[in-house]
Formats: C-alpha cells, structure tokens, sequence
C-alpha cells in the first residue's frame, strides 16, 4: 500500500442537535480501496461528502497530502465523485457526457478524444460514443458515470452507494468491475455501502461506522474474523453473540460449558462476549460426542449450505452446513479454540 493520502483528524459534523460523524479520526492511504460501512444514519455519506467537499465539518481537519483540505471548494480538489443517482445529462450523448468536465477546463479536443476513448475501452463501451444515455441499461448508465468521474484523472474517486439501484446479479457483476478499474487506474477509491457483502468483496479496508463512530478498521478478513465488539460482529454477517465469562486465559465458559479458546489478557473471571460464526459449528449425530447438545428446531435451504436453528437447554444456536440435519434431530455440537472470537463485553443490541 501507498503513503497516506487523506487523513482526518477528529472530524465532526453537527445537524441542529444531532451529531451525524462524531469526532472520527481515520487515515487513507494512495492506491487504497476503502469502503465506509454502516446502517442508514451512521454518518458514511457525511463523512464521504465532506472529504468531496459538499459538506463543511463543523470541527477537525480534513488533510489531502499532508496539506489542509477544509478551505477548499469541492471543484478545486483533485477528488470526484459517483452518486447513487448518476445525474448524468439526458440531452447529451455518451461521448459528451463522459467529455463534460474536459470541455469546462478547456482540455485540447484532440486531449479529449484520446481521454474519453482511453475511458470507455476501460467501462467496457467502446461503440457507444453516439448513443442517448437514456438508452442505456442501468449497469451502462452507471459505467458512464464512473467514466465521466475517472477521465478528469482525480487522485481519489468517491463512489456513493452507486450500485444500490441495480438489480442483485448486476450488482454482483459490477463489484468485480469497479474492483477492476480501481486496480487499473491505480488511484484511490472511498466506497459507501451499507451492503456488507460488497464491502467484505471489494475492500482492501473496511470501516465500519455507526451512530457517527468508527467501530472497527481492518481488512475484509480482519472485521469477518475479529470483530471488536457487538454492533461489528452482528452488522457484518451472521453470528450467534454470547455473553460469557473469561476464567482464566484460554478458557471461556458459557452455557454450562467451559471451553478452550486462543484468546488471552482478559482479567480472571471478567465478563465478555463471544462470537461464533454458525459455518464454524460442527454438527455430529452422537449428542455424547458433543460439547453442547441441541435439538433441531427448524432448517431453511439456502441454496450453498442449509441454516439450522439448534435449541439447547438455554438457547438457540444458528448453524450453517452443507449437510441437512431434519427438524426434531437430537445433535451435539463441536467448535474448534480458533472459531471462537472473544470480545470486550458491550451494550446489548
């Protein structure tokens, strides 16, 4: 990864009484594939309209190489952006579109017939200079917009939810097409989504944001595999959020059991919470061979696994596995130290 590009330091929005980004501090290097995630109301589209600079914070600093961003209108950095609405111009063909922003700074017209040909080999539509974007499919429409932003050449591109109108397959077609670009272009990318399976598809960092707090910054594996506390652990995935307790280092005790596990530094007997992910419990027919035993409460076909709901004598577990086990099965369960995630204990959800 790169050098720091964009950092933000104890960066704070106000609406009336409400506090939409709270005093956050994150830093985002060259090259760097990012994506703000988080419920609706959590502050990521704030924070990215503040970096475009659509938005003024009311507190903190927003530094673009090292240099104060804040001063500066949103024409006059070297960002753009996509919006979920891709606001293109209706009375203009593909090639102006895209050609927009090089006509209003007064590029050569041979520098922009090479850009915007450069640019549309890159969205895939090469061939479509003349056509009316309103005749264009959804995906289409999108790819013009992304092409528009990229042939001013930014150092950073902000992408607002832009696959949020786009049916499912589409979707998942376009994650894979954005992740290529960005790759192509080599510049930095800052992605909103409140969808955790585009951010953990096509990050190279993942923040995780909620009531205008960052909660966690890691990598897609980092925030699935470690989360740092509950909101992150249920936002991202499923999972089944224990309390527990910590007797000693290794040891982790609920539900009437005491289990091994790699976590450790916790003090002796402290109340924690634990994550299991339900494709890390194992399932055996011998309820004597289990560490925790259940009866099938109901199975669900998910198309790649079945998801099972196992009651035990104090609660239910979630559990995913390409085996099906029928309703009214008496099962024991198994799950391996490093599949149980310890955390700090935190407010119920």
């Amino acid at each position: 990864m790169g050098k720091n590009l964009i950092e933000l330091k104890n960066l704070t929005k106000r609406y009336g009484d409400m506090t939409a980004v709270d005093s956050i501090n994150l830093t985002i290097k060259e090259n760097e594939f990012v994506t703000l995630l988080g419920p609706s109301g959590c502050g990521k589209t704030t924070t990215l309209r503040m970096i475009g600079g659509f938005e003024d914070p009311d507190e903190g600093q927003i530094l673009f190489e090292g240099k104060l961003l804040n001063p500066i209108p949103a024409y006059k950095r070297n960002i753009n952006t996509v919006f979920q609405r891709y606001a293109l111009f209706t009375h203009m063909n593909v090639f102006e579109n895209i050609a927009f922003g090089l006509r209003i700074k007064k590029i050569p017209k041979n520098e922009i017939e090479r850009r915007v040909k450069r640019m549309l080999k890159l969205v895939d539509l090469e061939g479509f200079e003349k056509r009316n974007v309103d005749s264009l499919s959804g995906g289409q429409q999108q790819r013009v917009a992304i092409a528009r932003a990229l042939v001013n050449e930014p150092k950073v591109l902000l992408l607002d939810e832009p696959l949020g109108a786009l049916d499912l397959k589409l979707r998942k077609e376009m994650q894979i097409e954005l992740l290529d670009m960005q790759r192509s272009v080599g510049i930095t990318f800052i992605y909103v989504t409140h969808d955790q399976e585009e951010a953990l598809t096509m990050s190279d960092t993942v923040v995780v944001m909620n009531k205008g707090l960052i909660q966690q910054v890691g990598t897609p594996q980092d925030i699935y595999n470690e989360p740092l506390n509950r909101f992150v652990a249920d936002f991202i995935g499923e999972s089944n959020i224990i309390e527990a307790i910590m007797p000693e280092d290794y040891k982790v005790a609920f539900d009437d059991v005491v289990l091994d596990c790699v976590d450790k530094g916790f003090a002796k007997n402290e109340p924690v919470d634990i994550v299991i992910r339900p494709e890390d419990i194992r399932i055996v027919t011998n309820p004597d061979d289990g560490m925790i035993k259940g009866t099938v409460k109901s199975v669900i076909f998910k198309g790649v696994h079945y998801e099972m709901i196992i009651e035990s004598d104090i609660r239910e577990y979630m559990v995913h596995r390409t085996m099906m086990f029928p309703v009214g099965s008496y099962v024991g369960m198994n799950i391996q130290p490093c599949d149980i995630q310890v955390m700090k204990r935190g407010e119920p959800l």
